[in-house]
């Protein structure tokens, strides 16, 4: 199916407001204020934006849509892109929509904001990935030194070269370039990109202001936008950044917002940022994906480490979560120790090195990742069926998308937390916010359940080498060795002479 390129370049115009395609003009909404501006606006005539629900105690208030949405497609070749991009789907094996890229491609084709609500690994990434190429394309230009023309902003730099890795393939069949910036990587090739001119920016917000505070990038010409996991930029303190640079983009551009949970965290960004949203929501905030099977195993706190232990020596691969970077260190080391081949991976790590042990688990080179929170979104491994919580979670949002990793796209998964006497009553709690109702067991190491549910099995006792990139000592947390005073070196005692030989020509050349 050839595309319609004529569609895109017009003005768009809804019942709720008008985006004119074209400079650098402002939002015009009946009852609704300019980008930046208070937009709360209640019911109003001509197509102003409709009285939002009373919210729920700590529960998102989805907007009323005044446009109708375009109905959802069954088939990719419904949708009006490029052959080259029906081409590419079929080459990365994408065969049909998922529900929720049913359901938004057709408004986000068409130019409208959306918002979409869906769990971990149902394929938002394409939800709007599709959209924003082709209409990035649709333009008929390309992107000015400094100048992107579409923006992604995710929350972790795990997640940024996700999108940025599952979009290449399109964007390579529409001649578009994607330029990844995140911290921890080299800032002066981050802006080396941009000063080439980058079509597409898949960025974290701290490291995008950075390098538009360097006059690296602007966003004025940025016809497209997108939040990835909105409700994680607000938990991670991200929210005056994001406000500040949605605040540059133009005024009259698309804007899409994407998250497994939506909650009131994100609510300002939708009243501020979208007009008249397409909202599709896959999920329930706090729902459990179906092919996911919830495991609460209850150890005696002595035993907890030689259960962890049984667990990672199982065959297959395993994620396991803990909360702190000291913590994560120390199990990776006693895992390998044990003959299991484990590695660590969290915020201390250079970014080089975090994408290096993500590699070697997803090629099987590690059995087990022992990570902090930092591997809670963006982590996609085919064929991971356990993740382990050996530190309980305390929001009930951390847990659902530590259990995301598991259970993705279709397939099925467990996610087992271990939890001592002292925790059971907060983590009922939190299943309860969370909507989920585990199986519960009592299990001790070399208990055939613990076998059954998790495939623990005793561990091989035969220290194995760590990987060079997950060794603990290579963190950026190390603590520094102590050092000794050199004895001066030949070239020390050569450089105080001529000091001193300088110091008396100049006193000579004084008198």
């Amino acid at each position: 199916m050839s595309t319609n390129y004529a569609r895109f370049g017009g003005n768009r115009d809804t019942s709720a407001g008008k985006k004119s395609g074209g400079g650098s003009g402002t939002r015009a909404a009946a009852g609704v204020g300019g980008r930046g501006g208070n937009r709360t606006g209640g019911s109003s005539g001509g197509g102003g934006r409709s009285r939002r629900p009373v919210p729920l105690k700590g529960e998102f208030a989805p907007p009323v849509s005044v446009t109708p949405a375009l109905p959802p497609v069954t088939d990719f070749a419904e949708l009006d892109m490029p052959d080259s991009v029906q081409r590419a789907l079929v080459a990365e094996g994408v065969t049909e929509p998922f529900p929720i890229q049913a359901a938004t491609l057709p408004n986000a084709l068409a130019g409208r904001d959306v918002l979409g609500r869906g769990r971990t690994g149902s394929g938002k990434t394409l939800a709007f990935g599709l959209a924003l190429l082709t209409r990035t394309a649709a333009y008929g230009r390309r992107a000015q030194p400094k100048l992107p023309l579409a923006l992604v902003l995710v929350p972790t730099r795990e997640l940024a070269q996700q999108v940025t890795d599952a979009l290449t393939p399109y964007a390579k069949t529409l001649n578009l370039s994607i330029a990844t910036v995140v911290g921890g990587m080299s800032i002066g090739r981050q802006s080396s990109a941009l000063r080439r001119g980058s079509d597409v920016v898949v960025a974290t917000p701290g490291r995008l202001k950075d390098l538009i505070e360097r006059r690296d990038c602007r966003l004025d010409q940025v016809r497209i936008t997108v939040l990835d996991e909105a409700d994680q930029m607000g938990d991670m303190g991200f929210m005056p950044d994001v406000t500040e640079l949605l605040q540059q983009v133009r005024e009259d551009g698309q804007t899409m917002l994407f998250s497994a949970t939506l909650d009131r965290n994100v609510d300002k960004l939708v009243r501020t940022f979208l007009t008249d949203p397409v909202v599709h929501s896959v999920d329930p905030s706090a729902g459990a994906v179906t092919t996911m099977e919830h495991h609460v195993l209850e150890v005696h706190g002595a035993d907890k480490h030689a259960t962890t232990i049984e667990i990672a020596a199982r065959d297959g691969r395993v994620l396991m979560f803990l909360d702190t970077k000291h913590a994560v260190d120390r199990l990776t080391k006693d895992l390998q120790d044990a003959g299991v081949r484990a590695a660590a991976l969290h915020g201390g790590k250079s970014q080089p090195l975090r994408t290096r042990t993500l590699d070697r688990f997803k090629t099987g080179e590690v059995n087990v990742l022992v990570a902090t929170n930092v591997a809670a979104r963006g982590i996609h491994v085919d064929n991971l069926d356990l993740v382990v919580n050996v530190d309980p979670p305390t929001d009930p949002k951390d847990y659902l998308h530590r259990g995301g990793r598991t259970a993705r796209a279709g397939e099925s998964g467990r996610v087992v937390t271990l939890v001592t006497p002292g925790q059971r009553r907060d983590l009922h709690r939190l299943m309860r916010e969370a909507g989920i109702h585990p199986q519960t067991a009592a299990v001790r190491s070399g208990d055939a359940e613990l076998s059954r549910i998790t495939g623990a099995q005793a561990p091989s006792g035969v220290p194995v080498r760590a990987p060079k990139s997950s060794a603990p000592e290579e963190t950026r947390t190390r603590a520094p060795r102590a050092r000794r005073s050199p004895a001066p070196s030949r070239g020390r005692r050569e450089s105080a002479e001529m000091a001193a030989a300088r110091k008396a020509a100049a006193v000579r050349r004084a008198s």
